[in-house]
C-alpha cells in the first residue's frame, strides 16, 4: 500500500510550479534588487511557520545578507493585537530591505502588525500563506485584513484550510500538515531565481556555504563582514 504522503507532496509541488511562476519571479526580482541596493532579506514566521523564516535566513545555500526577526515572546501572543506594533519599533528594517512574513492562515494580529510595521518603514513584504484558505477566514486584526491583503507579493503555499491534507481511514479529520514542505519549495525556488538574476547582471550572489565543508566557515565569515553591522541587530 502506497504511503499517501508521497503522492500528496508531488501533487502540491506540481500545483505550486504551475500556479506560482509569476509570483516566484516577482519575489526573486525583489530579492535580487534588495541585494543590489545593499539591503538585507529578513523573515518572520508565526507558530510553526517559524520554520519558514529559518529557511530564508542563515542557512547553507541561501543568501548571506539575511536575518530572522526574533519576536521575544516566540509568538506566545500571536492573537494579541499591537504586540507586533511595539516589537517593530525596535526592529532595524529599512526601505531597501525585503521581508518575508510567513503565516499559513494569515489572520492572526501578530503577523499583520509585523507586516504593517515593515511596510511603514518602507520595506517590501513577501507573504507566504495558504491563499485560498485565508480568503475564507475572518480577519482577527482591527484593520479588517488578512496577510495576503497587506503584502506586496504573495506566494501561495497551496495547502488546504487547516494545513492538514491527507485522509486516514477510520479517523475523523485529515492529518499531515504540508505547509512547511511547500513553503520551503517556494523559498528555494525564489532563492534560486534571485541568484540567477544576479548572475545575469554580472554580480556574484553572496551565498552561504555549509560550515561542514572544508573552508566553509571561513568563506562565510569573510562575506558576512560586509553586512555584519545589520545581521545580528534586533
Amino acid at each position: 500500500m502506497e504511503n499517501k504522503v508521497f503522492p500528496t507532496v508531488r501533487q502540491l509541488i506540481d500545483e505550486i510550479e504551475q500556479t506560482q511562476k509569476e509570483n516566484i519571479e516577482a519575489a526573486a526580482q525583489a530579492m535580487a534588487q534588495c541585494i543590489l541596493d545593499g539591503g538585507i532579506i529578513q523573515a518572520w514566521g508565526g507558530g510553526h511557520s517559524l520554520a519558514g523564516a529559518m529557511e530564508v535566513a542563515h542557512r547553507a545555500g541561501g543568501f548571506i545578507p539575511t536575518k530572522k526577526l526574533n519576536e521575544p515572546s516566540g509568538g506566545a501572543y500571536e492573537g494579541v493585537e499591537n504586540v507586533g506594533t511595539i516589537f517593530m519599533k525596535k526592529v532595524d528594517v529599512r526601505p531597501e530591505d525585503v521581508v518575508f512574513v510567513v503565516s499559513n492562515s494569515g489572520r492572526n494580529p501578530l503577523c499583520i502588525d509585523i507586516a504593517l510595521g515593515c511596510k511603514k518603514k518602507g520595506a517590501k513584504i513577501i507573504a507566504i500563506t495558504a491563499l485560498e484558505a485565508s480568503k475564507h477566514l475572518t480577519p482577527k486584526h482591527s484593520c479588517g485584513k488578512n496577510l495576503y491583503e497587506v503584502a506586496d507579493i504573495i506566494l501561495d503555499n497551496c495547502t488546504p484550510e487547516g494545513d492538514c491534507a491527507i485522509d486516514l481511514e477510520g479517523y475523523d479529520s485529515k492529518i499531515c500538515g504540508m505547509s512547511m514542505i511547500t513553503t520551503s519549495v517556494l523559498i528555494q525556488a525564489a532563492t534560486y531565481r534571485a541568484a540567477e538574476i544576479l548572475m545575469e547582471k554580472g554580480v556574484t550572489p553572496p551565498m552561504y556555504k555549509s560550515q561542514n565543508i572544508d573552508g566553509g566557515r571561513e568563506f562565510n565569515e569573510a562575506l558576512e563582514a560586509k553586512y555584519i553591522d545589520r545581521l545580528y541587530r534586533i
